[in-house]
Protein backbone atom coordinates (compact mmCIF):
# COMPACT_ATOMS: atom_id res chain seq x y z
CA UNK A 1 0.00 0.00 0.00
CA UNK A 2 1.57 2.99 -1.02
CA UNK A 3 1.66 6.09 1.79
CA UNK A 4 0.89 9.29 -0.58
CA UNK A 5 2.33 12.27 0.54
CA UNK A 6 -1.03 14.49 -0.83
CA UNK A 7 -3.86 14.79 1.71
CA UNK A 8 -6.99 16.31 -0.11
CA UNK A 9 -9.34 18.33 1.80
CA UNK A 10 -12.88 18.00 1.36
CA UNK A 11 -14.87 21.07 3.30
CA UNK A 12 -18.14 20.84 2.26
CA UNK A 13 -21.37 19.83 4.00
CA UNK A 14 -22.69 18.77 1.05
CA UNK A 15 -23.06 14.88 0.65
CA UNK A 16 -23.51 15.11 -2.96
CA UNK A 17 -20.95 17.32 -3.38
CA UNK A 18 -18.72 15.66 -1.07
CA UNK A 19 -19.29 12.35 -3.24
CA UNK A 20 -18.79 13.78 -6.42
CA UNK A 21 -15.20 15.08 -5.99
CA UNK A 22 -14.05 11.88 -3.64
CA UNK A 23 -15.25 9.79 -7.37
CA UNK A 24 -12.78 12.06 -8.75
CA UNK A 25 -9.89 10.97 -6.68
CA UNK A 26 -7.14 8.06 -6.03
CA UNK A 27 -6.39 6.43 -2.80
CA UNK A 28 -2.80 5.37 -4.40
CA UNK A 29 -2.45 9.18 -4.66
CA UNK A 30 -3.97 11.05 -1.70
CA UNK A 31 -5.40 10.34 2.13
CA UNK A 32 -8.69 12.30 2.36
CA UNK A 33 -8.84 15.48 5.16
CA UNK A 34 -12.38 15.65 6.70
CA UNK A 35 -12.82 18.75 9.03
CA UNK A 36 -15.58 20.18 10.85
CA UNK A 37 -17.63 21.35 8.38
CA UNK A 38 -17.99 18.21 6.92
CA UNK A 39 -18.43 15.80 9.79
CA UNK A 40 -20.45 18.06 11.28
CA UNK A 41 -22.88 17.65 8.48
CA UNK A 42 -22.41 13.95 7.72
CA UNK A 43 -20.48 11.81 10.63
CA UNK A 44 -18.99 8.84 10.68
CA UNK A 45 -21.26 7.30 7.98
CA UNK A 46 -19.25 9.24 5.80
CA UNK A 47 -15.93 8.00 7.61
CA UNK A 48 -16.50 4.63 6.98
CA UNK A 49 -17.62 5.44 2.95
CA UNK A 50 -14.29 7.00 2.82
CA UNK A 51 -12.43 3.98 4.16
CA UNK A 52 -14.50 1.81 2.04
CA UNK A 53 -13.05 3.44 -1.06
CA UNK A 54 -9.73 3.00 0.00
CA UNK A 55 -8.69 6.23 1.54
CA UNK A 56 -6.65 7.28 5.24
CA UNK A 57 -8.49 9.50 6.24
CA UNK A 58 -7.03 12.39 8.57
CA UNK A 59 -9.64 13.50 10.60
CA UNK A 60 -8.70 17.09 11.52
CA UNK A 61 -11.09 18.02 14.24
CA UNK A 62 -8.56 20.43 15.71
CA UNK A 63 -9.83 19.13 19.73
CA UNK A 64 -9.53 21.32 22.38
CA UNK A 65 -11.14 20.76 25.85
CA UNK A 66 -10.16 19.25 29.11
CA UNK A 67 -8.21 16.18 29.33
CA UNK A 68 -11.13 13.97 29.82
CA UNK A 69 -13.33 15.35 27.57
CA UNK A 70 -10.56 15.22 24.69
CA UNK A 71 -9.98 11.28 25.76
CA UNK A 72 -13.92 10.15 26.03
CA UNK A 73 -14.28 11.58 22.45
CA UNK A 74 -11.60 10.15 21.07
CA UNK A 75 -12.91 6.97 22.56
CA UNK A 76 -16.01 7.79 20.91
CA UNK A 77 -14.05 7.05 17.02
CA UNK A 78 -13.63 3.17 18.39
CA UNK A 79 -14.77 1.68 15.05
CA UNK A 80 -13.56 4.41 12.73
CA UNK A 81 -10.69 3.86 10.61
CA UNK A 82 -8.46 6.75 11.28
CA UNK A 83 -5.41 6.96 10.65
CA UNK A 84 -4.37 10.83 11.79
CA UNK A 85 -6.35 12.62 14.77
CA UNK A 86 -6.04 16.70 15.37
CA UNK A 87 -5.93 18.16 18.60
CA UNK A 88 -4.52 21.86 19.53
CA UNK A 89 -1.18 21.71 21.08
CA UNK A 90 -2.50 25.14 23.43
CA UNK A 91 -4.51 22.25 25.31
CA UNK A 92 -1.53 21.63 27.49
CA UNK A 93 0.30 18.68 28.59
CA UNK A 94 -1.99 17.29 30.44
CA UNK A 95 -4.37 17.48 27.38
CA UNK A 96 -1.94 15.55 24.57
CA UNK A 97 -1.40 13.08 27.03
CA UNK A 98 -4.81 11.93 27.40
CA UNK A 99 -5.13 12.33 23.75
CA UNK A 100 -2.36 10.02 23.23
CA UNK A 101 -3.52 7.22 25.65
CA UNK A 102 -7.05 6.67 23.99
CA UNK A 103 -5.25 7.16 20.48
CA UNK A 104 -3.94 4.00 21.75
CA UNK A 105 -6.46 2.07 22.43
CA UNK A 106 -8.22 2.89 18.65
CA UNK A 107 -5.19 3.02 16.98
CA UNK A 108 -4.60 6.53 15.24
CA UNK A 109 -2.44 8.89 15.24
CA UNK A 110 -2.10 12.42 17.46
CA UNK A 111 -1.08 15.21 15.67
CA UNK A 112 -0.71 18.47 17.61
CA UNK A 113 -2.00 21.75 15.72
CA UNK A 114 0.48 24.66 16.43
CA UNK A 115 -0.83 28.14 14.90
CA UNK A 116 -3.38 28.07 12.14
CA UNK A 117 -2.18 29.49 9.19
CA UNK A 118 -4.73 31.99 8.98
CA UNK A 119 -2.99 33.89 11.48
CA UNK A 120 -0.15 36.92 11.05
CA UNK A 121 2.34 38.44 13.30
CA UNK A 122 0.04 41.15 14.36
CA UNK A 123 -2.92 38.33 15.00
CA UNK A 124 -0.50 36.37 16.81
CA UNK A 125 0.65 39.75 18.73
CA UNK A 126 -3.06 40.31 20.01
CA UNK A 127 -3.24 36.99 20.93
CA UNK A 128 -0.22 35.28 22.28
CA UNK A 129 1.82 38.97 22.86
CA UNK A 130 4.54 36.92 20.76
CA UNK A 131 5.56 36.85 16.87
CA UNK A 132 3.76 33.64 15.64
CA UNK A 133 7.58 32.39 15.14
CA UNK A 134 7.62 32.20 18.68
CA UNK A 135 4.24 31.19 19.81
CA UNK A 136 4.68 28.15 17.14
CA UNK A 137 8.64 27.38 18.85
CA UNK A 138 7.01 27.10 22.19
CA UNK A 139 4.48 24.95 20.85
CA UNK A 140 7.15 22.33 19.30
CA UNK A 141 8.77 22.18 22.44
CA UNK A 142 5.74 21.09 24.64
CA UNK A 143 5.06 18.39 21.50
CA UNK A 144 8.79 17.15 22.03
CA UNK A 145 7.94 16.71 25.60
CA UNK A 146 4.98 14.98 24.95
CA UNK A 147 6.52 12.84 22.26
CA UNK A 148 3.02 13.52 19.81
CA UNK A 149 2.99 11.58 16.56
CA UNK A 150 3.25 14.46 14.87
CA UNK A 151 2.35 18.61 14.31
CA UNK A 152 0.40 20.60 11.75
CA UNK A 153 2.49 24.00 10.87
CA UNK A 154 2.63 26.46 8.43
CA UNK A 155 5.24 25.57 5.72
CA UNK A 156 7.08 28.69 6.77
CA UNK A 157 7.92 26.94 9.80
CA UNK A 158 9.33 23.79 8.79
CA UNK A 159 12.74 24.91 9.06
CA UNK A 160 11.73 25.65 12.62
CA UNK A 161 10.12 21.98 13.19
CA UNK A 162 12.94 20.09 11.52
CA UNK A 163 15.38 22.03 14.26
CA UNK A 164 13.04 21.68 17.25
CA UNK A 165 11.62 18.06 16.74
CA UNK A 166 13.09 15.03 16.32
CA UNK A 167 13.18 13.30 12.63
CA UNK A 168 10.76 10.68 12.70
CA UNK A 169 7.92 13.08 14.05
CA UNK A 170 5.26 13.44 11.37
CA UNK A 171 5.27 17.48 10.07
CA UNK A 172 2.12 18.64 8.09
CA UNK A 173 1.45 21.42 6.18
CA UNK A 174 -1.59 23.26 4.78
CA UNK A 175 -1.10 26.52 3.32
CA UNK A 176 0.29 24.74 -0.05
CA UNK A 177 0.13 26.86 -3.13
CA UNK A 178 1.39 27.08 -6.42
CA UNK A 179 0.65 30.17 -7.85
CA UNK A 180 -0.08 33.33 -5.99
CA UNK A 181 -4.05 33.96 -4.46
CA UNK A 182 -6.21 35.75 -2.63
CA UNK A 183 -7.57 33.74 0.02
CA UNK A 184 -7.88 32.79 4.07
CA UNK A 185 -4.42 31.08 3.94
CA UNK A 186 -1.64 33.51 5.46
CA UNK A 187 1.56 31.63 5.51
CA UNK A 188 2.08 29.57 1.91
CA UNK A 189 4.83 27.87 0.25
CA UNK A 190 4.75 25.67 -2.92
CA UNK A 191 3.99 21.96 -2.99
CA UNK A 192 7.73 20.94 -3.69
CA UNK A 193 9.54 23.81 -1.34
CA UNK A 194 7.41 22.23 1.70
CA UNK A 195 8.92 18.52 1.20
CA UNK A 196 12.09 19.83 0.72
CA UNK A 197 11.65 21.87 3.90
CA UNK A 198 10.82 18.72 6.01
CA UNK A 199 7.32 18.61 5.40
CA UNK A 200 5.96 14.54 5.31
CA UNK A 201 2.05 15.09 4.16
CA UNK A 202 0.70 18.30 2.45
CA UNK A 203 -2.85 19.20 3.25
CA UNK A 204 -4.64 20.61 0.41
CA UNK A 205 -7.94 22.13 -0.40
CA UNK A 206 -9.03 24.63 -3.18
CA UNK A 207 -6.24 24.38 -5.40
CA UNK A 208 -7.33 20.56 -5.93
CA UNK A 209 -11.26 20.74 -5.08
CA UNK A 210 -11.79 23.91 -6.79
CA UNK A 211 -9.70 22.75 -10.10
CA UNK A 212 -11.04 22.34 -13.69
CA UNK A 213 -9.87 19.58 -13.52
CA UNK A 214 -9.48 17.52 -9.82
CA UNK A 215 -8.07 14.22 -11.08
CA UNK A 216 -5.34 16.39 -13.45
CA UNK A 217 -4.74 18.69 -10.56
CA UNK A 218 -3.76 15.48 -7.89
CA UNK A 219 -1.88 14.19 -10.61
CA UNK A 220 -0.06 17.79 -10.82
CA UNK A 221 0.56 17.89 -7.12
CA UNK A 222 1.84 14.81 -7.03
CA UNK A 223 4.23 15.26 -9.65
CA UNK A 224 5.34 18.79 -8.34
CA UNK A 225 5.99 17.13 -4.52
CA UNK A 226 8.47 14.35 -6.08
CA UNK A 227 10.14 16.71 -8.32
Amino acid sequence: MTDPKIIVAIDTYDYEDAIALLDQLNPELCKIKIGSVLFNALGKDFLRLVDQRGFKIFLDLKLHDIPNTVHETILGFSGCNIELLTIHLSGGKKMITAAMAAAQIIKTKIIGVSVLTSLNDEDSSVLFQSTTKDQVARLFKLANETGIDGIVCSPLELDLAVNILPPEMLKITPGIRDISVIDDQSRTMTANKAIQHGASYLVIGRPISKASNVSEALRYFNESADE
